[in-house]
């Protein structure tokens, strides 16, 4: 008896063995289509695999063009740290953080603020999405940076914060590695730590040095000039210690105007009025005001130089730093990034 289905296949009895010159011999029990939809079938499914080969095949002849690309034509600007990507999402931060320079960066004055600023904000939140490789270059920057400071002993307390950033953040992170927070082995980490530990050491045994050569101080400038350069420092901790040097500059470092147009320019007019101190005699304490709007508000955020990410290309670079843009205005393409904005970019 055979068993009709609605497309015509049939179920070959179990007392029944067919031969088939296009099928050869059949097993008893076995379901028997009809030959054309057989031949359909194979057809279909051929096409199907076709198809997933030439995909694939496709996917990787474009990812092979875009890799000889990153290595050829960008092979000079990669020196001049330029990371190329297809997409924001094409790389880890990791992976971004390798492939850019900041060895380099560092040792331009205009480009060390940003990559302390940026490994600030690694220490802070990032640490565990980097991988082996990036930690090592991670620590490595982190000790030039140490290096530096110590020969050039400038950016002292910038130092020394990021250190102590990155020690707290380390210590809650081993506390939980049973968790598998990090990356790596234990006693490596504990190894960074004892680093960590040796450099603060260092900055906090350095001693300054008096410049050898005699000649105009910053004490023997005009009282306007010496006002006027203190009104372009961003950070009011520096007018804090710019008036410990000497008396005369004690007096500057009070100035209300001076504390004032800091306090403007950091934070908004919003912000300020909700944070008025009033002095003894009944006026605005702008520096009571400047220290306790930082303890609420972020401060602005300024820079010599910065990374910028070209949005035709989607190449990043430092300003300043030309790459082989296609776009028929590069000018017009390129968007400067805060180190804020280049953790956000690999958040996805």
């Amino acid at each position: 008896m055979l068993l009709l289905f609605p497309f015509c296949g049939v179920v070959v009895e179990p007392t029944e063995v067919v031969h088939s010159p296009q099928l050869g011999c059949l097993p008893r029990g076995m379901f028997l289509p009809p030959l054309g939809f057989c031949k359909k079938d194979d057809h279909n499914k051929e096409n199907l695999f076709n198809s997933i080969n030439y995909d694939v095949a496709a996917k990787k002849r474009k990812k092979d063009l875009l890799n000889n690309k990153a290595k050829t034509q960008f092979c000079q600007t990669m020196t001049q740290s330029v990371f190329y990507s297809q997409r924001h999402g094409y790389c880890t931060l990791g992976e971004a953080f390798n492939r850019l320079d900041f060895s380099s960066a560092i040792l331009d004055s205009r480009r060390f603020n940003y990559v302390v600023r940026l490994l600030e904000l690694i220490a802070k939140s990032q640490l565990t999405s980097l991988s082996g490789i990036a930690q090592k270059n991670y620590m490595n920057i982190l000790e030039k940076v140490v290096q530096k400071v110590l020969e050039d002993q400038q950016n002292i307390r910038l130092i020394r914060e990021l250190l102590q950033t990155l020690y707290t953040s380390l210590c809650t992170l081993v506390q939980r590695v049973g968790k598998s927070v990090l990356v790596g082995n234990i006693n490596m980490w504990v190894h960074r730590m004892e680093s960590i530990l040796h450099w603060q050491q260092q900055l906090n045994n350095i001693q300054i040095t008096r410049p050898a050569f005699k000649g105009t101080t910053f004490t023997d400038l005009p009282l306007c000039l010496q006002l006027n350069i203190m009104q372009r420092l961003s950070d009011g901790r520096d007018l804090v210690s710019l008036g410990q040097v000497a008396p005369d500059l004690q007096v500057l470092s009070e100035d209300r105007l001076l504390w004032k147009k800091l306090c403007q320019y950091h934070f908004t007019d919003r912000q300020i009025r909700k944070r008025l101190i009033l002095s003894d005699k009944g006026q605005l304490d702008w520096k009571k005001m400047y220290f306790k709007l930082i303890r609420c508000y972020p401060r602005k955020e300024q820079y010599g130089d910065t990374l910028q990410l070209c949005r035709h290309c989607h190449i990043l670079s430092w300003k300043g730093t030309d790459h082989p843009c296609t776009a028929n205005n590069p000018e017009t393409c390129s968007t400067s990034l805060s180190p804020q904005d280049f953790i956000n970019l690999f958040r996805f």
